[in-house]
């Protein structure tokens, strides 16, 4: 059974940082992208950041460039998501998702967590 646990979510102040984690189970990572989505009220669900979990390889959405950082611990078989220079626009529920390399869609995805940027 694939499982993928998101935590650190919470509410920041604008300016501030978070760093969101996604513990993976039950999951084969060699031909996998791990992917850090979020979704605010009203608004489409966005894909933040992608990372090739065999190559380290990144990706990430404009608006969040030079601001946030995906990355890998193969050890512990988790995925981050540092997220720096927070803006209010930031606010949703992120959630983390895999897919195999070959494919665009995203097969495994975490319960979510919520974060709160306030102004």
């Amino acid at each position: 059974q694939v499982l993928l646990v998101e935590s650190g979510g919470g509410l920041v102040q604008a300016g501030g940082s978070l760093r969101l984690s996604c513990a993976a189970s039950g999951l084969s990572f060699s031909n996998r992208v791990m992917g850090w989505l979020r979704q605010a009220p009203g608004k489409e669900r966005e894909l933040v950041a992608t990372i090739n979990w065999r190559a380290g390889g990144t990706d990430y959405a404009d608006s969040v460039k030079g601001r946030f950082t995906i990355s890998r611990d193969a050890a512990k078989s988790t995925v981050y998501l540092q997220m720096n220079s927070l803006k209010p626009e930031d606010a949703a529920v992120y959630y983390c998702a895999a897919r195999l390399i070959s494919q665009n869609t995203y097969h495994y995805w975490g319960q979510g967590t919520q974060v709160t940027v306030s102004s």
